[in-house]
Order: C-alpha cells, then sequence, then structure tokens
C-alpha cells in the first residue's frame, strides 16, 4: 500500500519516464515543458478519442477519458478509451504512430499495462488492452493477461525507481543510445540557438493545415 499523495504517480508519468527518464525528471522534477510537432500531434490524436464521452460503435459501448486508480500501486489517471462487449471490458490506448520494428513497444505495453491495473482494481475486472496505432489505423492486442507477472514485476521496479529519483531531486542522466531527434525538449536538454520563427504551436498548427 502506498501512503501519502506525494508518492502518488499519474499513468502520463510513468508513459515519459519510459521514452526518457532523463526527460521526464526534466519535466518532473525541474519542472520544464517545452512543445513540438510529434507532442502537439499526440496531443491531437488523444483529443480525437477523447470527443465524445460514452457511444455505441459495431456492438460495443465505448466510454472515453476514463479516470482510474489503483490505492495499492498509488495510481492514478485516465484511461484514452475502454470498450464494453458481453460483459468484458478492453482498454484500449491511442498512439500516434507504429512502430518500425516489432508490432508494438515495449514501454507502450508497460504503461497500459500500469493502466490495466488501474482498471482491474476500479472495475473488478480482467479488462484485456489494445493500442491503436493511429497512421497505420491498426489494433495490437498486448499479452499482459498471458504476462501478467512479468509486466507486473518490471513496473514495480519502475514505480520504484521513480520514486526514489523524485524523493533524492535527482535527475537521471540521458542514457546511451537515446534517440533524441523528435524530442520535443531537446533545445532544454541539449541547449541550442533556435532560427526558427513563431511559437512552436503555430508552426505546427500550420504544419497539420497542410497535411489535411
Amino acid at each position: 500500500m502506498i501512503d501519502g499523495d506525494n508518492n502518488s504517480v499519474s499513468l502520463r508519468s510513468i508513459q515519459h519516464y519510459l521514452y526518457c527518464p532523463h526527460r521526464w525528471g526534466l519535466m518532473e522534477i525541474d519542472r520544464a515543458w517545452a512543445e513540438n510537432y510529434f507532442v502537439v500531434k499526440a496531443e491531437l490524436v488523444h483529443e480525437r478519442a477523447h470527443n465524445a464521452q460514452a457511444y455505441a460503435l459495431r456492438g460495443r459501448k465505448v466510454h472515453t477519458a476514463v479516470r482510474v486508480w489503483n490505492d495499492r500501486y498509488g495510481l492514478y489517471g485516465e484511461l484514452d478509451c475502454l470498450e464494453e462487449k458481453d460483459g468484458g471490458l478492453c482498454i484500449v490506448e491511442y498512439k500516434p504512430s507504429a512502430p518500425e520494428d516489432g508490432a508494438y513497444r515495449r514501454e507502450d505495453a508497460m504503461q497500459v499495462f500500469a493502466q490495466k491495473l488501474c482498471a482491474d482494481e476500479v472495475f473488478s475486472r480482467d479488462c484485456a488492452a489494445q493500442i491503436y496505432y493511429a497512421d497505420t489505423k491498426k489494433r495490437v492486442t498486448l499479452p499482459l493477461r498471458q504476462e501478467y507477472e512479468e509486466y507486473l514485476a518490471a513496473l514495480t521496479g519502475i514505480l520504484g525507481e521513480m520514486r526514489r529519483l523524485r524523493r533524492d531531486g535527482q535527475i537521471p542522466p540521458v542514457r546511451k543510445g537515446q534517440y533524441c531527434a523528435g524530442c520535443s525538449m531537446k533545445d532544454l536538454c541539449i541547449p541550442q540557438a533556435s532560427k526558427r520563427k513563431g511559437s512552436t504551436r503555430e508552426r505546427i498548427a500550420m504544419a497539420l493545415e497542410e497535411e489535411i
């Protein structure tokens, strides 16, 4: 059992940590933040997923922006989508782009597993889980039920490390091999002068209009 709000961890915070611990530290400990094309595009994908709170689709009842929590593990947050069919529940996480290698990213699956812990607790169900990749318009079913103990052990370790770093005010170093080209925090993490004009959101809005 986790005691106290200071030890609680949001589902979104786990997502940031898995993407890059150093970036997470800048955001969580230094309270830094920056936007770029990929961040805003991901936000737009999620906004579209959350347009309606509940609706019916092909025999399924779909709930969006579902708030969940798990007191035992000190987790809380919001699900992109929770689908109900034939008495069963399935978590659907929306991601803007599919991986180039493999059916899904391990860090994406770990994020969804944290969501499953919360949803299972709130609804007293063994929820299934899928990821919908917007660029390919395909769903991938995650093996979270079959590999439950493995994911639980890994997530417990991650949560412990996140809490330790936050308690100590320690920002993790940039890990070797970290891919930084598309990161919105690159200019804060690796300071460099930007010659581009206009705010990030303005430039991205223009780019998205051109795509449409």
